[in-house]
């Protein structure tokens, strides 16, 4: 059978980020957005305070407010290919953010018999989000994110929408924070005769940043995953170390996966300009992913 046929049984299915068949679709969603947080084992939701925030943890836009964009590539494995584009800004004194995603699989053979296919087609993804965070009280800040999703497999194809909501509290302990997130709340549209159900899940974990000697800067995560709709329990880790504001070496852990488990990147900075890259391999033959992006602060 080729390699993206069988893929795209598998997607809607099994997920190869999950365990339980048959629960959700729409995998592209579970993807890591940035370089950096992939890197760090997905740990994004305690980790992300920058633009890539509106895709783990709306809440962190409010606690560094800037104004920068993102553009990111990700090659993934059996021919999975996305470009993604994130943007935040002030307005009004609300930090806001945009993202987009598209997701695509190309060159889907058909076959009815054995020999040569009869036609070829592609599996195209989409979301678009807004997304804002706001200072509840002294060192508590929620947001929350709306997405449009589309989806669209062969000559069907299905429309819904997505909601985030998050949480950040920056303790009384230094570099010590504590995030949670539910991601994904929604609905789809029937895809021919069926909705595909959104893989909404809930995180939460502490992050921890502190600098050695003035020029080292150490940050860790630990996660919490838990997808609703399965029985899927997952820990997502990573630390790194960046040296002078120049370059950054990062490493991440998986757990409850069968097909992967470590991640690691690099990221170097030039003044605002932050270039990283992020490598996941996977097992059973699968291949690996590879993830660069490129974010400017302005």
């Amino acid at each position: 059978m080729n390699n993206k046929i069988l893929f795209l049984i598998l997607l809607p299915l099994v997920s190869l980020f999950s365990q339980s068949a048959g629960n959700s679709g729409l995998s592209f969603l579970k993807l890591g957005f940035g370089a950096r947080n992939v890197a760090l084992g997905d740990a994004g939701t305690a980790l992300s305070s920058d633009v890539t925030a509106l895709f783990y943890n709306p809440s962190a836009l409010a606690i560094n407010p800037a104004s920068e964009v993102m553009i990111m590539h990700n090659e993934w494995i059996q021919d999975v290919r996305s470009e993604i584009l994130g943007a935040r800004t002030i307005i009004f004194g609300l930090p806001v953010a945009i993202g987009f995603n598209v997701t695509s699989i190309d060159d889907i053979e058909v076959r009815i018999n054995p020999g040569d296919p009869i036609t070829k087609f592609n599996a195209n993804y989409f979301f678009g989000s807004l997304s804002t965070g706001h200072i509840i009280f002294d060192n508590f800040y929620f947001g929350a994110s709306v997405k449009y999703l589309y989806e669209g497999i062969y000559v069907d194809e299905s429309t819904g929408w997505g909601f985030d909501f998050g949480a950040s509290y920056l303790t009384s302990i230094k570099g010590l924070n504590v995030s949670a997130v539910i991601k994904n709340l929604g609905s789809m549209k029937e895809l021919r005769s069926e909705s595909t159900k959104l893989p909404s899940e809930f995180r939460i974990g502490p992050s921890y940043s502190f600098t050695l000697q003035d020029k080292y800067q150490i940050t860790s995560a630990v996660e919490f995953q838990k997808y609703l709709p399965t029985s899927d329990i997952h820990f997502n880790m990573g630390a790194e170390v960046l040296y002078d504001q120049l370059i950054a070496l990062r490493v991440g852990y998986q757990t409850g996966y069968i097909s992967k488990n470590i991640t690691a990147g690099l990221g170097l900075m030039w003044g605002n300009l932050s270039i990283d890259y992020a490598l996941a391999p996977f097992q059973l033959g699968l291949g690996d992913g590879n993830i660069l992006s490129l974010q400017f602060k302005f």
